[in-house]
């Protein structure tokens, strides 16, 4: 894809979840996604501590950060970054409602996942739920793991092939990657700490697999 063909995409993007940003998040609340996350997140061995910094990259309308804050972390900063500004506005205005939820401890920066404004080496853990989907996997992964910390953990959420990703992958114009190339790929980066699975009957098995990777 040439540079501008991919500027013209990552704006249909943005257009597309400025768009649809208010339904979107509606439907992750409906389903219980974010107590899904929560519950996961709660149950790794994640070092969080006073002057931890956490990135969610593309975070869309803030879902897995109030999740991370929910399972009880407690972090320096948290970074919510996203290509659309109306998620962001989402995520924002959403962790002030939370009564469990510092909203000073979130900050919103929007940009695209595969040019990160951020220094090397800048955070400590890093939450990529469902949007790696949308860039090639080796670059994303690589700038991913470029704003970590050696030993930083990266918590990857991807698609996994199965009826309702692929009726996502319609529904939001991405493409799953094969859970394999995901385990392939990231090895270049990451060692695979766990590679877990939630219950069947949590809603956010239906569609994500799960891998907790640590930067190299």
């Amino acid at each position: 894809m040439t540079p501008a063909a991919r500027t013209r995409r990552l704006g249909t993007t943005a257009t597309f979840y400025d768009r649809i940003a208010d339904v979107h998040n509606l439907a992750l609340k409906l389903n219980g996604y974010k107590d899904s996350v929560a519950k996961f997140l709660k149950s790794l061995n994640l070092e969080v501590g006073p002057e931890t910094m956490v990135l969610d990259s593309g975070s869309g309308t803030g879902i897995v950060t109030l999740a991370f804050h929910q399972a009880g972390f407690r972090p320096k900063k948290t970074i919510a970054f996203d290509l659309s500004r109306n998620s962001l506005k989402l995520a924002l205005g959403q962790a002030r409602k939370e009564k469990k939820i510092d909203p000073g401890n979130i900050a919103a920066v929007q940009g695209n996942i595969l040019a990160l404004p951020f220094a090397d080496a800048s955070f400590d853990i890093v939450l990529s739920c469902g949007v790696l989907e949308y860039v090639p996997l080796d670059e994303g992964l690589r700038e991913t793991a470029r704003i970590l910390k050696p030993g930083g953990k990266l918590v990857l959420l991807p698609v996994k092939p199965s009826l309702v990703g692929s009726v996502l992958e319609l529904l939001y114009n991405f493409k799953i990657h094969p859970l394999e190339d995901v385990r392939k790929i990231s090895q270049r980066y990451f060692k695979i700490v766990g590679n877990y699975k939630f219950p069947i009957a949590e809603p956010i098995a239906w569609s994500k697999a799960i891998f907790l990777l640590e930067k190299k």
